[in-house]
């Protein structure tokens, strides 16, 4: 999906905080919006959809998994000055089993489990926000 952004207009994202073993899932970003930085599977909250249904359809698309077990985390709110993008991410936590693929290799280089503390960089800025708010997901520590 593509999306269209207007002057003024604030998207709505979703970020998956995968959960397994203490570690968490992050994929290395391609292609022009943050390419380069680690984030978490996620995309675009589309019109009706919840925040679950969204994190479920992303994490699908991007790494063949089936999550479950979906909880509410922070929200964080960041601006791309240089794209003039405004974004709020709704995060939510989950589970899956098997292991990802990497299903859009123009969008993403490949997936790695990861410790909270541990975590690559550079970090993609929603995630770098709401690690630097001190949010740390209960199974992580």
């Amino acid at each position: 999906m593509t999306t269209q952004v207007q002057s003024g207009s604030v998207l709505v994202g979703v970020g998956v905080i995968i959960l397994r073993d203490g570690k968490v899932l992050l994929g290395e970003r391609a292609g022009a919006h943050g390419a380069g930085t680690w984030a978490l599977p996620g995309g675009h909250l589309e019109f009706g959809e919840t925040v679950a249904d969204c994190a479920r359809r992303e994490v699908l698309e991007e790494t063949g998994l089936a999550i479950h077990d979906i909880a509410p985390a922070p929200y964080t709110s960041d601006v791309f000055a240089v794209e003039g993008r405004h974004y709020v991410t709704l995060f939510v936590t989950a589970q899956a089993t098997g292991e990802p693929a990497v299903l859009e290799p123009a969008k993403c280089l490949g997936w790695a489990w990861c410790r909270w503390a541990d975590f690559p960089n550079p970090l993609f800025p929603p995630l770098q926000t709401l690690r630097d708010s001190g949010f740390v997901p209960a199974s992580a520590v």
